[in-house]
């Protein structure tokens, strides 16, 4: 009996050792490996198209480009062992951040290409709107909580949509159209995986379908011109790109003949004259996809799409393992960031999306994108990091 009874006890006692001797993996290994994975392909990328780019210093862009992503990792490895709950409680602060970076933009910005997106700083140049998209997935999430009781309510869908439309206006104001589209795209997902119902978005479509229709027609036959000419020129370009091909159509043009001349594996560094002449404009940001297109043909871009796809259903992956609605909610809101910036830039390189500007997540080059990426996946990494460790304490008890 004594025996029977010892075995029993034991056979209680081994589980729970068994689980409080398990290694706590506090970050998804996955979403890690198509985040650095993405850096590398970056850093190599964008240091062959720029090889030539800067006189006397062919690793310009490469060393800042690596710098960046050292940068990113540390604050990615540093966010995911934060309790992203604490967060909410900052909401009205981090929202009042991000308009105010913007404002400072606008009055004080640096100016370049046309655009005043920049604040400088000792090392590399902050574009408030690119750190304005994790700050406004954060805020708004928080908000949706707070209005959760109240989810059926249009006032609930008004006030949310408000929120992300008051930043985007200013955005655009910069001018950039690209980063003022991520956020509604933001906002959409937020009230998406709150649960808003499906005739919101029904009126929000026709909303939005209307204000397309007033800005691009009713507003020009009346001589207001929302739009700045590049602007309007990137959207003729896309709906006729054969009409002037020496001018709105050009871009569109010569990135085309880039990713058909890679073939199947690429045409390497010396055959890739596309790039190597200058021919694909802003080889090294928005058309890095082009590069890898030319360069590396069909192979290099199913690794980079690959790679974004790993990325995506791992985050997707996380949203359905948060611990609280809030780290649901702020998942939803960086996978539709990170999705909407691949699929339009990938798609504007091909010529199914317009020419908005919109970087391509960790490949494109420039110091405020890579990181305020490397930011949204550590956010994504502390969601995870908050689940597993729920999850083990919720098994610890039904032991105990």
């Amino acid at each position: 009996m004594s025996a029977t009874l010892g075995t029993t006890v034991k056979d209680f006692r081994e589980p729970r050792e068994r689980v409080a001797a398990m290694p706590r993996l506090r970050i998804d290994p996955l979403l890690l490996l198509a985040t650095l994975g993405l850096i590398a392909c970056s850093v190599y990328v964008v240091g062959n198209a720029t090889r030539d780019d800067v006189p006397g210093n062919p690793h310009y862009y490469l060393y800042r480009q690596l710098a960046y992503g050292i940068v990113g990792v540390v604050l990615m490895l540093g966010l995911s062992r934060m309790d992203y709950s604490r967060l909410r409680e900052w909401r009205f602060g981090i929202y009042g951040t991000m308009i105010a970076l913007i404002l400072v933009v606008l009055a004080i910005g640096t100016a370049a290409k046309g655009s005043q997106r920049w604040i400088p700083l000792p090392f590399f140049n902050l574009q408030p709107s690119e750190l304005g998209k994790v700050l406004l997935v954060v805020a708004l999430s928080a908000f949706m909580v707070e209005r959760m009781r109240r989810l059926s309510e249009v006032e609930t869908t008004s006030r949310i949509l408000l929120l992300a439309i008051l930043p985007a206006i200013l955005v655009v104001m910069q001018p950039d159209l690209g980063s003022g589209l991520v956020y509604i795209a933001i906002a959409v997902a937020v009230l998406f995986v709150a649960g808003t119902k499906w005739t919101h978005f029904v009126v929000l479509g026709a909303i939005a379908t209307g204000a397309v229709a007033v800005v691009l027609v009713g507003a020009p036959a009346v001589g207001v011109q929302v739009l700045k000419p590049y602007q309007v020129d990137r959207l003729t370009a896309f709906v006729n790109p054969t009409d002037d091909p020496r001018k709105q159509g050009y871009q569109l043009k010569q990135s085309i003949v880039g990713i058909g001349a890679g073939q199947k594996t690429g045409r390497g560094q010396e055959g890739a004259t596309q790039t190597k002449l200058n021919f694909i404009p802003e080889h090294h940001t928005d058309f890095i996809f082009s590069v890898v297109g030319e360069e590396f043909g069909f192979a290099g871009g199913a690794l980079i799409l690959a790679l974004y796809a790993l990325l995506i259903w791992r985050a997707l992956r996380i949203l359905t393992m948060a611990k609280n609605l809030y780290g649901a909610l702020i998942v939803g809101g960086i996978a539709a960031m990170l999705m909407f910036q691949v699929f339009v830039n990938v798609g504007m390189t091909i010529g199914i999306m317009p020419i908005t500007g919109v970087p391509l997540p960790l490949m494109s080059y420039g110091g405020s994108s890579v990181i305020v990426t490397f930011m949204a996946i550590g956010l994504l990494q502390s969601v995870h990091a908050q689940a597993r460790t729920a999850s083990a304490a919720k098994g610890r008890d039904l032991i105990a």
